[in-house]
Protein backbone atom coordinates (compact mmCIF):
# COMPACT_ATOMS: atom_id res chain seq x y z
CA UNK A 1 0.00 0.00 0.00
CA UNK A 2 3.04 2.67 0.58
CA UNK A 3 3.93 2.10 -2.94
CA UNK A 4 0.42 3.50 -4.20
CA UNK A 5 0.42 6.45 -1.81
CA UNK A 6 3.85 7.65 -2.97
CA UNK A 7 4.33 11.38 -3.54
CA UNK A 8 0.91 12.04 -2.00
CA UNK A 9 0.47 13.39 1.78
CA UNK A 10 -3.08 12.47 2.60
CA UNK A 11 -5.69 15.58 3.75
CA UNK A 12 -2.64 18.08 3.37
CA UNK A 13 -2.19 19.45 -0.76
CA UNK A 14 -5.34 19.37 -2.73
CA UNK A 15 -5.13 19.22 -6.76
CA UNK A 16 -7.79 21.24 -7.93
CA UNK A 17 -5.83 24.58 -8.74
CA UNK A 18 -1.99 25.32 -9.08
CA UNK A 19 -0.44 26.31 -5.83
CA UNK A 20 -0.15 30.07 -6.00
CA UNK A 21 -2.57 30.89 -8.49
CA UNK A 22 -6.14 32.62 -7.57
CA UNK A 23 -8.92 32.42 -9.70
CA UNK A 24 -10.31 36.04 -9.87
CA UNK A 25 -13.24 36.85 -7.32
CA UNK A 26 -15.43 39.45 -6.56
CA UNK A 27 -17.03 40.32 -2.86
CA UNK A 28 -20.60 40.19 -2.12
CA UNK A 29 -21.85 41.52 1.38
CA UNK A 30 -25.04 39.85 2.71
CA UNK A 31 -27.23 41.94 5.75
CA UNK A 32 -29.66 39.62 7.82
CA UNK A 33 -32.32 40.79 9.39
CA UNK A 34 -30.78 40.87 12.74
CA UNK A 35 -28.66 43.47 11.46
CA UNK A 36 -25.35 40.59 10.94
CA UNK A 37 -23.16 41.71 7.99
CA UNK A 38 -21.04 39.04 6.64
CA UNK A 39 -18.98 38.94 2.88
CA UNK A 40 -19.09 35.79 0.40
CA UNK A 41 -16.72 35.73 -2.74
CA UNK A 42 -17.99 34.61 -5.88
CA UNK A 43 -16.42 34.04 -8.88
CA UNK A 44 -16.22 37.15 -11.52
CA UNK A 45 -17.56 34.57 -14.09
CA UNK A 46 -20.47 33.68 -11.71
CA UNK A 47 -23.81 33.87 -13.58
CA UNK A 48 -26.10 34.65 -11.41
CA UNK A 49 -25.35 35.79 -7.49
CA UNK A 50 -28.30 35.06 -4.96
CA UNK A 51 -29.93 37.65 -3.87
CA UNK A 52 -30.44 35.59 -0.13
CA UNK A 53 -27.90 33.36 1.53
CA UNK A 54 -29.06 31.75 4.93
CA UNK A 55 -26.96 33.71 7.54
CA UNK A 56 -25.41 32.07 10.77
CA UNK A 57 -28.14 32.72 12.98
CA UNK A 58 -30.94 31.45 10.67
CA UNK A 59 -32.27 34.24 9.28
CA UNK A 60 -32.04 34.74 5.17
CA UNK A 61 -30.06 37.75 5.07
CA UNK A 62 -30.21 39.83 1.73
CA UNK A 63 -27.43 40.83 -1.00
CA UNK A 64 -27.00 44.76 -0.60
CA UNK A 65 -27.95 46.56 -3.10
CA UNK A 66 -30.36 44.31 -4.19
CA UNK A 67 -34.44 45.09 -4.09
CA UNK A 68 -36.94 43.33 -1.54
CA UNK A 69 -37.37 39.63 -2.61
CA UNK A 70 -40.70 38.73 -2.46
CA UNK A 71 -41.60 35.82 -0.67
CA UNK A 72 -43.92 33.21 -2.14
CA UNK A 73 -46.99 32.14 -1.33
CA UNK A 74 -47.33 28.53 0.21
CA UNK A 75 -50.69 27.29 -0.11
CA UNK A 76 -51.96 25.46 3.27
CA UNK A 77 -51.37 21.91 3.35
CA UNK A 78 -54.22 19.89 2.89
CA UNK A 79 -56.09 17.32 5.29
CA UNK A 80 -56.76 13.83 4.13
CA UNK A 81 -60.60 15.14 4.70
CA UNK A 82 -60.20 18.38 2.46
CA UNK A 83 -58.88 15.76 -0.23
CA UNK A 84 -61.69 13.54 0.20
CA UNK A 85 -64.63 15.91 0.15
CA UNK A 86 -62.72 17.12 -3.28
CA UNK A 87 -63.41 14.48 -4.85
CA UNK A 88 -66.85 12.87 -3.18
CA UNK A 89 -70.15 14.43 -2.20
CA UNK A 90 -70.60 15.04 1.91
CA UNK A 91 -73.96 12.27 0.97
CA UNK A 92 -71.27 9.75 -0.51
CA UNK A 93 -69.13 9.75 2.17
CA UNK A 94 -71.75 9.47 4.82
CA UNK A 95 -73.16 6.39 3.29
CA UNK A 96 -69.52 5.29 3.07
CA UNK A 97 -68.96 6.16 6.75
CA UNK A 98 -72.13 4.13 7.94
CA UNK A 99 -70.93 1.15 5.68
CA UNK A 100 -67.59 0.73 7.61
CA UNK A 101 -69.21 1.10 10.69
CA UNK A 102 -71.33 -1.57 10.13
CA UNK A 103 -68.74 -3.81 8.72
CA UNK A 104 -66.43 -3.02 12.34
CA UNK A 105 -69.42 -3.80 14.52
CA UNK A 106 -70.66 -7.03 12.70
CA UNK A 107 -69.43 -9.92 15.12
CA UNK A 108 -66.26 -11.76 14.49
CA UNK A 109 -66.93 -15.28 14.24
CA UNK A 110 -63.85 -17.27 15.46
CA UNK A 111 -63.74 -21.04 15.26
CA UNK A 112 -61.85 -22.84 17.75
CA UNK A 113 -59.57 -25.85 17.06
CA UNK A 114 -60.35 -28.82 18.92
CA UNK A 115 -57.10 -29.68 21.00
Amino acid sequence: MAESMRGSRLGYTSYEIDPGVNAPRKITTFICPNEHVFELPFSIDADEIPDTWLCDCGESALRKGAGKVTKKVLKPAKSHYDMLVERRSKKDLESLLKERVESIRKPVSRSKKAS
